[in-house]
Order: C-alpha cells, then sequence, then structure tokens
C-alpha cells in the first residue's frame, strides 16, 4: 500500500483456522484464533491490518472463483448504486445485473459475498480484541479502538442492507454454543452495539492517519448512524459534525478532479487503499465501470442514468466532467477512471486498468458538511440556520467557483438530497440517503416504473444469503418477501 500495507492474504490465513478453502467465507470453525500466532506487538498489529485487508477484499481480476475469496467493499456499488435511480448494469445478463432491476434473490453471489466479507471484518475484530492483552499497553487503547471502529463499520453496512443480523462480539470455539452465529438480533440492539463501538473509537484515536481509523472517522460515522436510527439524534449528530469542522483539520479540494485523483488529500477523512499494478493490493471495480470501450472483465457496470444527468446539468457544476463521462452513446462513471487514465491512454485506461491503485473513499469532508445540514434541519423540511447555510454554501461554491459566493438563503430537505446526489454519486451513500430520508418508496417506485422494472417495497431490504440459512440448519431466518 501507499502509507500502511495491508495484510496479505498468506498471512491472515494464519489467524483463523480455515474449513478447507472457505477461510475467507466466515463459517463458525472460521472465528476461533489460532493462539500460536499472537505473540508480540507486531503480531497484533499485522492483525489489525488484517481487518482492513478484509475490508480491502480480492481483486476478482486475481482470484476469478468468488467461493474462494472475498471481494470486502469492491461489489459495494451493486448492493447500493445499482438499486438507486443514479446507475445501473449495461447488461441484464448474471447475477450482478439483478440489482438494479430489483430481482435479487436469497442466491445471489454478490450479496452472498458482501456479507461474508463484513463478517470477516467482523470475526477479524473479534479476535484481535480476544489476544488485546499481547499487544504492548503502550498500544492496547488504539488496537481496541481500531478493532471497534472496523467492526462498527461493517455492523453499520449491514444493519441497512439486511436489517436484523447475528450480533457476535466475542471468538466463538469448537465447543461453544453456534446459536449466536446464527441468531438475529433486532435492529435496536445492532445500533447499541454500533453507537458504544464507536463512542469507544471516538474517546481514543487521533487524526494522525487517513487510510487508518481516526477520531473524525469515527465522529462521522457516528453522526450517520445518529441520523440513520429509528428515533434521530439530532443534536448529536450535529455535535459530531462541528467538532470535525472546527478541527481546522479537513478541508475541501479546490480542484474537484483532486478528491479522486490525489489521494488522501485534505478531504479525505477514511478511505480504503489499494495499490496500483500489485495483484494482491488493488481494485478491479474501477476497470467494470467503463463500456464503451471495455477494460474489465465484464460489460460496463454503473452506467448512469438520464434522471441523475439532468441532475448534473442543473446543479452539477465543476463536479460533472468530472464524475460522468460520455462515450458515444455510453455515459459512463468518471471519477474512478483507473489510476486517472481514461479511454484515450495508450493501452486504454492505462496499463493497470484491471489492477488499479483508486482507493474506496469511504468518508470524505463533503458528506461530514451535508450531513451537518442534515442534523440541524432535523424532522423539519427546511432550515434557514446560518451555520447550516454556511456548511450548504462551501459545498455549492466549489462546485460554482465563477459565481462564488453563491446566496443560499435557505436549504429544504429535497434540496440537501438533490446536493448529496450530485457530489457523492457513484461513492455508494444515494442507497442509505434514500432510506435516511424516507423517501426510497417513493423515489425507486418512480423510477422502476421509468425504465420498466417490477419493483416492491421488498427490495429495500436485501434477502439473507440462502448459504447462511443452510448452514444454520433452518436457525436463520428469511427477510420477508423472499
Amino acid at each position: 500500500m501507499k502509507h500502511i500495507k495491508y495484510l496479505v492474504f498468506a498471512i491472515s490465513g494464519f489467524i483463523f483456522i480455515s474449513c478447507s478453502d472457505e477461510f475467507l467465507n466466515p463459517v463458525p470453525d472460521t472465528a476461533v484464533a489460532v493462539d500460536s500466532f499472537f505473540q508480540s506487538d507486531s503480531d497484533v498489529l499485522a492483525g489489525i491490518i488484517g481487518i482492513y485487508d478484509a475490508l480491502q477484499g480480492v481483486n476478482e481480476n486475481t482470484e476469478t472463483n468468488i467461493g474462494r475469496a472475498n471481494r470486502g467493499v469492491q461489489f459495494e456499488h451493486l448492493l447500493t448504486e445499482h438499486r438507486t435511480d443514479n446507475t445501473r448494469n449495461a447488461t441484464l445478463e448474471g447475477s450482478k445485473s439483478d440489482f438494479h432491476r430489483y430481482v435479487v434473490n436469497a442466491n445471489n453471489v454478490e450479496s452472498e459475498d458482501y456479507y461474508q466479507s463484513m463478517y470477516e471484518v467482523i470475526f477479524r475484530a473479534n479476535n484481535i480484541l480476544n489476544f488485546i492483552d499481547i499487544a504492548d499497553e503502550a498500544n492496547q487503547a488504539k488496537y481496541t479502538a481500531e478493532a471497534k471502529f472496523l467492526r462498527a463499520y461493517a455492523y453499520f453496512k449491514l444493519v441497512r442492507l439486511y436489517s436484523d443480523v447475528p450480533l457476535v462480539t466475542t471468538v466463538i470455539g469448537p465447543a461453544d454454543d453456534k446459536a449466536p452465529l446464527f441468531t438475529r438480533i433486532s435492529e435496536s440492539l445492532i445500533y447499541e452495539q454500533i453507537v458504544a463501538d464507536l463512542q469507544a473509537a471516538v474517546s481514543t484515536l487521533d487524526n494522525s492517519s487517513k487510510s487508518r481509523a481516526s477520531k473524525a472517522a469515527a465522529q462521522a460515522l457516528l453522526a450517520k448512524v445518529y441520523l440513520t436510527q429509528a428515533s434521530p439524534n439530532y443534536t448529536g449528530a450535529q455535535q459530531l459534525c462541528e467538532a470535525i469542522i472546527n478541527s481546522m483539520e479537513y478541508d475541501l479540494m479546490s480542484n474537484y478532479a483532486d478528491v479522486f485523483y490525489s489521494e488522501l488529500n485534505d478531504e479525505i477523512i477514511f478511505a480504503i487503499q489499494y495499490e496500483s499494478g500489485n495483484a494482491q493490493e488493488s481494485q478491479s471495480f474501477s476497470s467494470e465501470f467503463t463500456s464503451a470501450v471495455r477494460a474489465g472483465r465484464e460489460d460496463g457496470q454503473n452506467i448512469v442514468n438520464d434522471n441523475l444527468i439532468a441532475d448534473f446539468n442543473s446543479i452539477g457544476g465543476i463536479r460533472s466532467a468530472v464524475s460522468y463521462t460520455t462515450i458515444g452513446s455510453s455515459n459512463e462513471v468518471a471519477k474512478f477512471l483507473p489510476d486517472g487514465f481514461d479511454v484515450n491512454a495508450s493501452p486504454a485506461y492505462g496499463p493497470n486498468s484491471r489492477n488499479a491503485g483508486n482507493d474506496y473513499i469511504a468518508i470524505r469532508f463533503a458528506d461530514v458538511l451535508l450531513l451537518h445540514v442534515e442534523a440541524i434541519l432535523g424532522s423539519g423540511s427546511a432550515t434557514v440556520d446560518p451555520r447550516a447555510l454556511a456548511s450548504f454554501q462551501r459545498v455549492r461554491d466549489r462546485a460554482f467557483p465563477a459565481t462564488a459566493p453563491n446566496a443560499i438563503t435557505s436549504v429544504t430537505k429535497e434540496d440537501l438530497l438533490l446536493e448529496r446526489r450530485v457530489e457523492l454519486a457513484f461513492e455508494n451513500q444515494r442507497w442509505f440517503d434514500l432510506l435516511r430520508f424516507g423517501v426510497a418508496d417513493a423515489v425507486l417506485s418512480a423510477h422502476a416504473a421509468e425504465m420498466g422494472y417490477i419493483y416492491s417495497s421488498r427490495a429495500l431490504l436485501l434477502p439473507i444469503p440462502s448459504r447462511e440459512i443452510n448452514i444454520s440448519d433452518g436457525l436463520l431466518t428469511q427477510n420477508p418477501g423472499y
């Protein structure tokens, strides 16, 4: 990696006892630690880095067998962007096209992989916490906070996509009761654990890293958790956002393209890193976004829908040209062109298009500014609060520098949702925004009617993977409608 080296799979495999080739696809035995592995602080640190490695996932171009390697966040656009009105797959064939048509079933391999990937993060975090006393005393608090942040990050993804899920916070051995691995726990209790983990991270971490957990990353994630819960904590979210804003440690990049191609820049709060050209440390999702001239293994993913282009034409400003590109009749994502190379490069999209080094941007400052507006707006329909207007204006002024300062006299809920759509397009935020704003059913129903898809409200949750239900002997239950 550029700044930290994620633990390679050859090492991380020693952390868990595997069932044949399934150590990256969590089943009960994979939650069992090998006692002899952790002997020193450096071993525990290697285990910490292994948690990030699970988020990073395995490049689909490196290991094509999805049963042998989890993809981490590399499939996340399928489960999020494709299920919104933002993007779609270029083809109707294969399981990856099921997401944008709302026909995902319990055997979908990409949904299964994502579910397993997030539990791999959780199991690795639990494992580190089980051996934390082996680390040097001076590092134990930081390592604990990092593991808890990453566990919370994974659970926050799972609970919003699948609702009630098993809550596992300890290592479960071969002789232990396996029921906790397959017993669905209510969303409210999952959120209690997420909040507790993030509060612990906020109280311990500093802001010395952007590619590992930090205080600001925990604050931003906790603010979003507060806004997402059934009973939102608007005041708590506002205070957390203002702590980040007032720290003066982060800022918007004046050049919007630099957010995505000058990695770990001033706007980045937390990013999952990849390394160009390194088969074990690269990602393939950037190449899969191409279509007119295909750089990836399959037909283009994340083809931009016309209604999003209309919004870019309306309020995109300088963001439009950076966010998407039109090649012939194909509208494609441009935010994550492989290593910054476009179709005109030789070879097209650069020498490592399928082994790209573009980071996955998990949290950035523009998101925090807009969350700040959301927290102040609260349950209302509009706000004229000067603090909210100032945060909103910072994002708008960057988008329209020629007319800055752009006069913002009020911000409605609709204004904010639209601004978030354009500012954060293709960053896997739209799905969660629609849910949080309470408009998912309405927006997706209209979108499905426009596109000729068949949509029902069951699509607001993904199905629990059949594989998980099968290995639980039926203890794990299915979501309604599947």
